[in-house]
């Protein structure tokens, strides 16, 4: 066997080895590269594909908001990479918006939304339309809510006001606060809610503008959410339901039975979850009330009823009605109750 290698040719003259200057030259580059290496290591992730870091005492600026600060501590920085000091701020203009504030501001636990359902739930398709009663600016617009409409037994004011505590909480804020806490409930268990109004226009809708938009929505359930402004001594919730009606264009002969059903699970739920008594000057203890005068019931083609949660002009009931917590209430024991007729 012949062998022919880089130190051995037999057809070559003897030659000087080149052994030690390349031993020298391999010597030489192998802290230039070990150097390198470490550099890359220093400025690169693990496997390359990280972004870039910087060297101590780089004067670079740092992808860490902390590092600035020379803090490395973990509970010095957000979780979500967010900076609680704007979350602070945040809280701070929405209540200058006015979504925070005491029992005289709107107070409500959540922000008014556009009505998008929660992807599933036990309500998930069905419709429910909250209509908060009256509208805070009517007063602006006596002559617009005093103009007369058909509720189909005869014709009858557009709108009111609504009437306010003594201290001067309103009715429309009220309505209003509870009526997105009702929203919020309602949406988390999958229905799609839509309102009558949401302080989204200068004034009403009138009582048979807000009956068609129940119709039009094809709601499973209508609620008209209400305080009454009795006298005083005079406590209480109540629940009021369409009687039989047929007369011009008012027809309710398809939903007073169902219309009852939802207005008895309302009451049901609602004196469990908020602890209030059933009126104590309408419908003989029941919380119950059966009308034929109020266009927004009579004018429906809909399962529908209105509840008046308390007597606003009575002081033991104007504190109630003017805490945050027992309205939060109010709006749960009315979800349960809507959320029981629908699941029947």
């Amino acid at each position: 066997m012949s062998y022919v290698g880089p130190e051995f040719d037999p057809s070559q003259p003897p030659r000087r080895s080149i052994r030690r200057p390349l031993t020298v030259a391999v010597a030489a580059l192998v802290p230039t590269c070990l150097a390198g290496y470490l550099v890359y290591q220093a400025t690169s992730g693990p496997d390359g594909n990280e972004p870039a870091r910087s060297l101590p005492g780089s004067s670079s600026a740092s992808a860490d908001p902390d590092a600035s600060s020379g803090s490395s501590s973990p509970s010095s920085s957000s979780p979500s990479g967010t900076n609680p000091s704007d979350k602070a701020g945040e809280k701070d203009k929405n209540d200058k918006d006015g979504k925070g504030g005491d029992a005289d501001d709107n107070d409500s636990a959540t922000k008014p939304s556009g009505g998008r359902p929660a992807a599933n739930g036990p309500l998930k398709g069905k419709v429910v339309v909250v209509d908060p009663g009256h509208n805070p600016g009517n007063f602006r617009h006596a002559s617009e809510i005093n103009r007369q409409v058909d509720i189909g037994t005869n014709r009858k004011e557009c709108d009111t006001t609504g009437t306010s505590t003594n201290h001067g909480y309103t009715e429309a804020k009220f309505t209003l606060d509870v009526a997105r806490k009702l929203r919020t409930l309602l949406q988390k268990q999958g229905a799609t809610v839509k309102f009558t109004q949401d302080d989204d226009r200068p004034w009403g809708p009138c009582v048979d503008e807000r009956a068609r938009i129940g119709n039009k929505a094809h709601a499973d359930a209508v609620v008209s959410i209400h305080a009454d402004g009795s006298g005083a001594g005079n406590r209480g919730y109540h629940v009021i339901m369409p009687g039989k009606v047929r007369s011009g264009s008012a027809d309710t002969s398809a939903i007073v039975g169902p219309s009852k059903e939802l207005g008895e699970r309302i009451a049901g739920k609602f004196v469990s979850a908020t602890g209030s008594a059933p009126s104590n000057y309408i419908g003989g203890g029941t919380g119950l009330d059966t009308r034929t005068d109020l266009g927004g019931l009579n004018l429906s083609t809909v399962p529908k009823v209105f509840i008046e949660c308390g007597n606003m002009r009575d002081a033991k009931d104007e504190a109630l009605l003017t805490s945050p917590a027992w309205r939060q209430k109010a709006a749960q024991g009315i979800s349960e109750g809507i959320a029981g007729f629908l699941r029947e």
